[in-house]
């Protein structure tokens, strides 16, 4: 006859035996547990250490893209026969001598007023800089990002002006008047980096590899809105005036404003306004 039950002996056995098995279960858990936790610590710290790296050449990339040309309170000074100053290269005095008038301008390149007074205003400024009569101070910003354009044109083409002024410094002036005479209309896409491109070879430029780079890696792009930050709010070195909105126009360092908004785009209003701001 078959035995249905256990004695308490068998009982014993067995429940030890199960015991037995439930604590190998457990330990093999916990050690998956733990090579799990490690790995996954190990993983989190890599993680973190890549972070950390790409952070840091990150902003080492970001630190190494500062122009050096753009050393005039972030902006560059163009003179005799439209040369830049640079680091290494002080134009020549020209017709007006060692002190001439300082022409300083604020732009934003979707700006449509400031298009309206560079145009009509541009030949006799080339005229002045030219001769030596005047020099031009150019301060491109950008703050017209997804307001004045929809492919942030704003940011693009002040970039690509801070690449020429850095590496072809001698086109700027000419880049800087091809830029507002095809301006997009307000609120329609701007030229994308190729015809920014072929604009700044139009103006003549050298270093095209490295423009044409420079542009396509909108390298200069922090750069340009620190720049922008500290021109709207902080206090301008010398006049101790804000850039509140571009055209930002001054003349050793006072500024050019007008009564009447009609006269702020007037050559011959402007012309006065060098003439006297240089007188006093």
């Amino acid at each position: 006859m078959t035995r249905e039950k256990q004695t308490r002996s068998e009982q014993r056995e067995a429940a030890r035996a199960k015991a037995k098995v439930m604590r190998e279960q457990h330990k093999k858990g916990e050690a998956r547990k733990r090579m799990a936790l490690q790995f996954g610590v190990g993983g989190a710290v890599v993680a973190v250490i890549a972070l950390v790296v790409f952070a840091l050449v990150s902003g080492a990339n970001k630190e190494a893209a500062v122009p050096a040309n753009m050393s005039f309170n972030d902006g560059i000074k163009i003179g005799t026969n439209l040369e830049a100053f640079t680091p290494d290269y002080t134009p020549a005095p020209g017709e007006g001598g060692a002190n001439v008038p300082n022409i300083q301008l604020y732009v934003d390149y979707q700006c449509p007023f400031c298009r309206d007074f560079e145009l009509p205003n541009q030949s006799q400024i080339e005229s002045w800089v030219s001769k030596g009569m005047a020099t031009f101070e150019l301060h491109p910003i950008s703050f017209l990002d997804g307001r004045g354009t929809p492919n942030e044109y704003s940011s693009r083409a002040a970039n690509a002006a801070v690449c020429v002024a850095e590496y072809s410094p001698n086109s700027l002036f000419k880049f800087n008047s091809l830029l507002f005479a095809n301006q997009p209309e307000e609120g329609m896409a701007g030229p994308d980096n190729s015809e920014l491109f072929d604009r700044a070879k139009e103006a003549g430029i050298s270093n095209e590899s490295e423009i044409k780079s420079c542009i396509n890696d909108k390298r200069f792009n922090a750069w340009i809105a620190d720049a922008t930050n500290k021109a709207l709010y902080e206090p301008l070195p010398v006049s101790g005036l804000k850039v509140e909105g571009t055209p930002f126009v001054m003349v050793n360092d006072k500024q050019f404003v007008t009564e009447v908004q009609a006269d702020f785009y007037s050559p011959a209003r402007f012309a006065q306004f060098v003439q006297s701001a240089t007188v006093n």
